[in-house]
Order: structure tokens, then C-alpha cells, then sequence
């Protein structure tokens, strides 16, 4: 907005860039934030060694918030470090996740004619385009449901599986009955992200998460934004059922429209779930992994006994002191699922089964929220709060909502690209 020539006023009542999904230093810091007695143990190294996500979640290297950070140039501001494996969890084993047809024939996923199978399967998704027919083999890209895809492909239950939730990243079945191209797109996004750089489809900022909030509030300030930490928000002031500004310490800052997330405006959201997130300290990397630094290992439910009554995957995250988000020989393992049942913690005891041992864990159970009404009338714009994904497409999907509903267009890439050079060519700090 500041880019393109909008006043902007960025209030924030926290000490830290980030709200929700801050990155919180010292260590020390984080023991308070959770009600955990005492001081971390000296086994844990410096405090200020530390940068905890409370959010886990990492960035596909071609999906949306990259080619975001890479028009706005907020890279400019950030170093990224590949995460070094991708992987799922099946029969009580750790396996790679292949996506392409070279993996599909080595992964010890799939017996000998289910690989070829799969292998023609991601051949077809690699070269199908939409608007091209000789690339649809007689699907119809938008008629045609994922499920009658994998049967064409006579694929197994299990490679489904691994493939919807492993490679699409879907939480749950319900992708199965929608158009086809919705998870081939998904499916190509990772492959594409992928053979970016090799190891992972994922991409992780070094000094934690908290690091992105920065580098967007550096580059509003060089367009005459200003950013408010420590500023406490008192009241959203409207007149005529419209907003008209903002109540802080007794004086108000006037404005035309508000974006926030759902706690400064609890009235205008409703709860639509909840997420568990842990938080693991380790003194090790994760079993069964080949000792990398950083992971995501996907667990399907269907591949657990939880719960009969859950059907949301389990994600757990790892990052390490290769990060700078942690002393040496220290590792910060995150699991996370959406809540389904009465029991959280149990909901999540196969990802801490895998991480054992645990030197310390930090338990959260958050509440979701959406906003009631799309803004238009109040001119109030607001998020909804994050997924348990790890993955920033959905927030991505988020931020493009809110900028259709504020400013009534359609967030274009194509177009942002073509002004890039126009806006950013010869600006500097």
C-alpha cells in the first residue's frame, strides 16, 4: 500500500514485529511467554542465541510469497537457507517424498509396478497445461475430479495418500471430489519449488520468521509508512457505521481504512477451529532423517490411530542452530495439527513420538478465526488467523482476499511484475 502511494500508519500494541507468528529471543523470553518456571537450563546455551517461531512455517521456493518477496524486493533485507529434506511418514517408518519421476522409481514407498504407474502419473501432471488439449489425454481440467484422475492412473490407496497430502499439501480427503487442476497446480508448485535448489521444495529466513515483518515494515518506511510497536490499541473508532480511525493512549489517528487481524476486532469474527502447536527443544536431529539440519515430515492421519474422528494431517518442522535460531547443537522441532478432538495433546503424540528425546516442549492451543462480513460497508478489512499448515500459501491466499476486498482488484502478479522495475529500478535505502 505504501508502494503505491497509500498513507500508511502500521500500529502494533506487542514490543516485537510479527503478532501471532512473531519469533521470540531470548530463550528466556519464551520460558515466560509459556509459564515455564525458572531459568533455561545453561545446557541450552545463550538466550539471545535463540530465535522460537511461535508459527512454524516455511516457504515454498516458487510458491506465492516468494515471487511477493521477490517484486516488493523485501529480499533485499533477507537471507534464505534451503531446507535440506521433505519427507512422510508411513508404517511406522520416515520416508523421502518423491516428486519426480527419477525419485518415484528409487522410493521405497511403492512396490515395482506401482512406481511406473506413479511415474507416468507425474509425468502427466508435469506436461499438462490447461490451454493446451494435447496435454490433457481427455480430462477435463475443471469437470473432471482428482479421485477419477488417480484411478486413470490406477493408483493405490497409499500413493494417493503420500501424493494428496505429501505433494499437494492438502490437510484433509476433501480435494479428492473437486476439479482436477485445483491439486495438479499444487502438485506442480512442489515439483517446480523443488528443482529450484534440489534438497526440499522450501525455503527458511535465517534469524526466524520475525525477520519478514521487518523487512516489509523497512521497505514501507522508505515509501513514508511508519511503524508503531509497543502502541497499545484502545478503541476502533467508527462514525456512521463506518471506521474513522484509531484510539491510542488517549489520542486518535485518523483514518480511511483499517487492516487487522482478528484480536484488535473480536466482535466483527467468528471461531472456526482451533490448532495444537508444540514446541520441541532437541539435542538432536530427528531420527531416520540422514541427520539433516532442517526437515518437514508430513504425518497423513489415515496413517495414525489417534482418533477414528480425526482426519487433519500432522506437520512437524525442523530447524537448527544452521538457521542462526539456536545454539549450537541445538534443534527446534514444531508440531502442529488442527484440533479435532477433546484431547489436543494426544492428537499430536505421533510427531512427539518421533522426536524423542524432548529437552523441553512448549505447548499452544489457539483459537481460529474469521472475519464475519467481507468489510465493504465498515471499511474494516480483516485476516484470518493461520492455518495449521507450514507451508505460506494459505496465508498468501489470505492476503490476496483482503487486497480484493480493499481496493476492489484482483492481486495480479503478471501486472506487479511488469511495474517492478518501474517502482523499485532506482530506489535504495
Amino acid at each position: 500500500m505504501s508502494v503505491k502511494g497509500k498513507k500508511v500508519l502500521h500500529m502494533d500494541r506487542n514490543s516485537f514485529y510479527g503478532g501471532e507468528s512473531a519469533s521470540i529471543t531470548p530463550l528466556e523470553d519464551l520460558f515466560k511467554r509459556f509459564n515455564i518456571p525458572g531459568s533455561p537450563p545453561e545446557s541450552m546455551g545463550k538466550g539471545r542465541d535463540w530465535n522460537v517461531d511461535l508459527i512454524p512455517k516455511f516457504l515454498m521456493a516458487n510458491g506465492q510469497l516468494v515471487r511477493m518477496l521477490l517484486i516488493t524486493q523485501v529480499t533485499r533485507y533477507l537471507d534464505f537457507k534451503v531446507i535440506e529434506g521433505s519427507f512422510v511418514y508411513k508404517g511406522g517408518k520416515i520416508h523421502k517424498v518423491p516428486s519426480t519421476e527419477t525419485e518415484a522409481l528409487a522410493s521405497s514407498l511403492m512396490g515395482l509396478f506401482e512406481k511406473r504407474r506413479f511415474k507416468n502419473f507425474l509425468s502427466f501432471v508435469a506436461n499438462f497445461e490447461e490451454s493446451d488439449p494435447k496435454t490433457l489425454q481427455g480430462v477435463d481440467p475443471q469437470k473432471t475430479i482428482m479421485r477419477e484422475i488417480f484411478k486413470k492412473f490406477n493408483l493405490g490407496q497409499e500413493v494417493i495418500d503420500f501424493t494428496g497430502h505429501s505433494l499437494a499439501l492438502y490437510r484433509t480427503d476433501d480435494y479428492l471430489d473437486r476439479p482436477c487442476i485445483e491439486a495438479i497446480n499444487k502438485i506442480k508448485l512442489y515439483s517446480e519449488s523443488l528443482a529450484r535448489y534440489g534438497k526440499s521444495p522450501y525455503l527458511y529466513p535465517l534469524y526466524g520468521l520475525g525477520e519478514l515483518p521487518q523487512g516489509f515494515a523497512r521497505l514501507s518506511a522508505i515509501y513514508g509508512g511508519t511503524y508503531m510497536l509497543n502502541k497499545p490499541i484502545e478503541e476502533i473508532v467508527m462514525e456512521n457505521g463506518k471506521v474513522v480511525g484509531v484510539k491510542s493512549e488517549g489520542e486518535i489517528a485518523r483514518c480511511k481504512q483499517l487492516i487487522c487481524d482478528p484480536s484488535y476486532a473480536m466482535d466483527r469474527v467468528k471461531k472456526v477451529g482451533q490448532v495444537i502447536r508444540v514446541i520441541c527443544i532437541l539435542s538432536h536431529p530427528i531420527g531416520n532423517t540422514g541427520d539433516v539440519n532442517s526437515c518437514q515430515i508430513i504425518i497423513p492421519r489415515t496413517r495414525t490411530s489417534t482418533s477414528p474422528l480425526c482426519f487433519s494431517d500432522i506437520y512437524v518442522c525442523m530447524i537448527s542452530s544452521a538457521h542462526n535460531v539456536a545454539s549450537a547443537g541445538k534443534y527446534i522441532a514444531i508440531a502442529s495439527t488442527t484440533v479435532e478432538t477433546n484431547n489436543p495433546e494426544a492428537e499430536v503424540k505421533p510427531a512427539l513420538d518421533l522426536l524423542q528425546p524432548i529437552d523441553q516442549k512448549f505447548i499452544s492451543i489457539s483459537d481460529q478465526y474469521a472475519p464475519e462480513d467481507c468489510g465493504s460497508d465498515s471499511q474494516i478489512f480483516l485476516s484470518r488467523s493461520y492455518d495449521a499448515t507450514t507451508h505460506f500459501e494459505t496465508t498468501c491466499d489470505d492476503i490476496k482476499d483482503i487486497y480484493k476486498r480493499l481496493t476492489g482488484e484482483e492481486f495480479d502478479f503478471a501486472e506487479m511484475e511488469r511495474k517492478k522495475q518501474d517502482t523499485f529500478g532506482d530506489c535504495a535505502e
